[in-house]
């Protein structure tokens, strides 16, 4: 038998030790003194942490993946103390994307203004599938989503819009509309019986594949269309594969344009996509309209720039700044002509993770995904606003609404535009520096986003001839192997020196076309 040498403890004795792990739910000087202190301590060792390096404190952080893995569940309680410390610890290695030489794409710093909504919803913990359980946050939703849809173009009394878990929430939530359009609202209750078509680009986000597959399409259903040298989908090749698809009886449930991709910032032409889509519904004469749904979580933010005058640029941007923001604004501004939107605010909106929007503009379309009431019975009885009844989510958070909110409250058009356009002028001036070099060739140098890709020679190799070859010569497969792993192992080395507190942390991708 199991004997336990502990002292015995009344469960009230241990009760009362439990509260002060809480902050106090009414005003209280010495338990408020207390949380205020535990998150000062917190924020003092993690500032012990940092160095000159883009990274909280290297050399400390070997991360122990098979010990973890035999962590049982602990018996005793400990103090707020020791989970300070602990918590710190954690912290270990994480990149400082607010640092200078931490150039990796594509995660901004956030706000102070957003982490304090973070840590707002992380102390009262609304849950905004219904107003009843969060109050005014529910309402910063709702706020928020009126003023994205008027910097996009859609009209506010007419469009609706939730905050989900990620950029792929966002394409399921469109992808899902789609898919009911075509099965005019019976795909709910009788799932998926046939094979419904949806169609990308073959550059687009990855997570295309995992909407297809979780929805039940299938990813054999979804169809990446080629993209042009420019990183867009192909119009022409777009329209053959949607009349084929036609032509067969087929039904067409969704076609995905993306307005930023994640490598090389690639801008389809989503105005001719929608009349491309509606000249098909047309001419098929079909009972349904696929639905059109724009990838902008990463583009979104160029919209600042809609009213801008680029004529008198009152902010400055170089001429080459100003062409990239104008040519990237005539793809942007047509963002009002899809049906949805997907927008991160953890990527080009200053945001923590995870703070997503799905934009739709017509709000009445919620109701497809719909379901009754009664299905919850201890919910909706009170209150105004209840997202939860046609959400995917039984449980969303607040801290991404209130984040994304305080965030477009504090920088304003003004804002965004200076943090955007300096990105781009900071691309454009290590484009123009690396251009300098010869054994060095620049892969988009002339991309309208602040991604810039480049690719390393050897110095006896002529960069321009071999990245002609590379691209367009089957015999010269060989060098093209060895010229990635040169550019492989030169990587390493630089991520090695960024570990030991030199150079400066980049990105590395093995698929820009």
């Amino acid at each position: 038998m199991k004997t336990n040498s502990e002292p015995r403890h009344h469960y009230t004795d241990v009760l009362e030790h439990l509260k002060t792990y809480f902050p106090s739910p009414v005003s209280d000087p010495i338990m408020d003194g207390y949380f205020v202190h535990s998150i000062s301590r917190f924020l003092d060792q993690v500032d012990n942490l940092k160095s000159a390096m883009p990274l909280l404190a290297t050399g400390s952080n070997e991360q122990h993946y098979e010990d973890s893995q035999q962590a049982t569940f602990p018996e005793q309680t400990r103090s707020i103390e020791e989970m300070t410390a602990m918590i710190a610890s954690y912290c270990q290695g994480m990149m400082i994307w607010s640092h200078p030489n931490a150039q990796v794409n594509v995660i901004p710093p956030p706000t102070i203004s957003s982490i304090t909504a973070f840590i707002a919803a992380a102390m009262y913990n609304p849950n905004i599938i219904t107003d009843d359980y969060s109050a005014r946050f529910a309402e910063a939703e709702i706020r928020a989503v009126a003023m994205l849809s008027d910097l996009v173009g859609y009209d506010s009394q007419q469009s609706g819009g939730l905050f989900t878990f990620g950029g792929t929430g966002t394409i399921m939530y469109g992808c899902k509309l789609g898919i009911e359009k075509a099965l005019h609202g019976q795909g709910m209750q009788e799932g998926v019986r046939e094979d419904l078509k949806i169609f990308s680009s073959n550059v687009s986000h990855y997570s295309r594949l995992n909407v297809a597959a979780w929805l039940g399409v299938g990813t054999k259903n979804m169809i990446a269309i080629t993209s042009t040298a420019n990183n867009e989908m192909s119009l022409s090749a777009l329209e053959d594969a949607l009349r084929a698809t036609l032509d067969k009886g087929e039904k067409v449930a969704a076609i995905i344009a993306t307005l930023g991709t994640t490598d090389a910032f690639g801008l389809d032409d989503l105005a001719a996509i929608v009349q491309l889509r509606d000249q098909l519904v047309s001419e098929y004469q079909l009972d349904y309209s696929p639905h059109v749904h724009a990838d902008a979580v990463i583009g979104w933010a160029w919209a600042v720039f809609r009213d801008y005058d680029f004529q008198d640029n009152p902010l400055g941007f170089h001429a080459r700044t100003l062409r990239s923001l104008m040519d990237s604004l005539e793809r942007i501004d047509g963002l009002h002509k899809a049906d949805s939107i997907g927008i991160d605010f953890h990527k080009t909106g200053y945001a923590p993770y995870i703070s997503s929007v799905f934009l739709l503009k017509n709000r009445n379309d919620f109701a497809l995904l719909s379901r009754v009431p009664e299905q919850m019975p201890y919910l909706y009885q009170i209150g105004h606003y209840h997202p939860g009844i046609y959400t995917l989510e039984c449980s969303r958070a607040g801290s991404s609404a209130l984040a994304a909110l305080a965030s477009m409250q504090l920088l304003g058009k003004q804002g965004y535009r200076v943090l955007i356009g300096h990105t781009i002028e900071m691309a454009e001036m290590l484009r123009e520096r690396l251009e300098r070099h010869e054994c060095i060739r620049v892969l988009n140098d002339y991309n309208y986003g602040p991604v810039t890709l480049f690719r390393v020679y050897p110095p006896e190799v002529d960069a321009d001839e071999a990245f002609h070859r590379e691209l367009n010569d089957p015999s010269y497969s060989e060098q093209l192997s060895a010229h990635n792993d040169y550019n492989r192992k030169l990587f390493d080395v630089i991520h090695a020196r960024v570990m030991q507190g030199e150079g400066v942390m980049l990105s590395w991708t093995i698929g820009y076309r």
